[in-house]
């Protein structure tokens, strides 16, 4: 075989072994950017923060962080996004998916919505004169998947026999979807003051009595 036929072999296989790297080096450098923005909207607010800052803290060129968030709503979407799904939401998930209880399994339901919303003020907090910000803002795909995979609550319970009789399995699906929503949790913990044990324990109890026969 000559090199000239040796060397298109050679060239894809310093493609494959190199992609992993490369993915590698652009995560570690999303997460720089992150913290760094994290870090700036800290100490100066969202609107005392620009994207020259945040690349010029993350020791990146200012295009870089334009591409990989397009704008500051883009990194607190990826802050968010980030506080959601940490460890703690993660194990969360799982233990959910073990549990075989039906009542059990509802009651992961209410402590995940927590785990959530706690996660998603704590990174609010930091957003000083961020009006216009708000954890809706380019939500629609999560919305829609949450909806999605609360299908898998609410067909266990039919499976179980423990769904309302007077519920069919759409309506209750759109009953979990709401009472999930961060509009009961911004109400009773945000506005009323609730600590957010409280809430938890009141969404277990009212999705258990609205959900699950006795």
């Amino acid at each position: 075989m000559s090199k000239e036929q040796g060397s298109p072999r050679k060239k894809t296989a310093a493609r494959a072994y190199s992609s992993p790297a490369r993915d590698q080096q652009a995560d570690e450098t999303r997460t720089r950017i992150v913290a760094a923005a994290r870090k700036l909207f800290l100490e100066h607010g969202f609107d005392g923060t620009t994207m020259d800052a945040v690349a010029r803290e993350a020791g990146v060129a200012t295009p870089t962080v334009y591409a990989a968030f397009r704008s500051k709503r883009g990194l607190v979407a990826e802050l968010l996004n980030r506080a959601r799904m940490g460890p703690s939401y993660t194990e969360l998930v799982k233990a959910a998916h073990a549990e075989t209880d039906p009542e059990a399994k509802v009651l992961a339901t209410a402590a995940i919505a927590r785990e959530v919303f706690d996660a998603e003020r704590s990174v609010m907090d930091i957003l000083r004169g961020a009006g216009v910000v708000s954890p809706e803002f380019g939500d629609e795909d999560r919305e829609r998947n949450r909806y999605t995979g609360q299908k898998r609550l609410v067909d266990y319970l039919v499976e179980t026999g423990r769904l309302r009789p007077e519920l069919d399995a759409g309506t209750a699906r759109d009953v979990l979807y709401a009472m999930t929503s961060r509009d009961f949790y911004r109400q009773l913990v945000v506005v009323r003051g609730w600590p957010s044990t409280k809430y938890q324990t009141w969404l277990a109890e009212t999705l258990v009595e609205a959900l699950m026969t006795p």
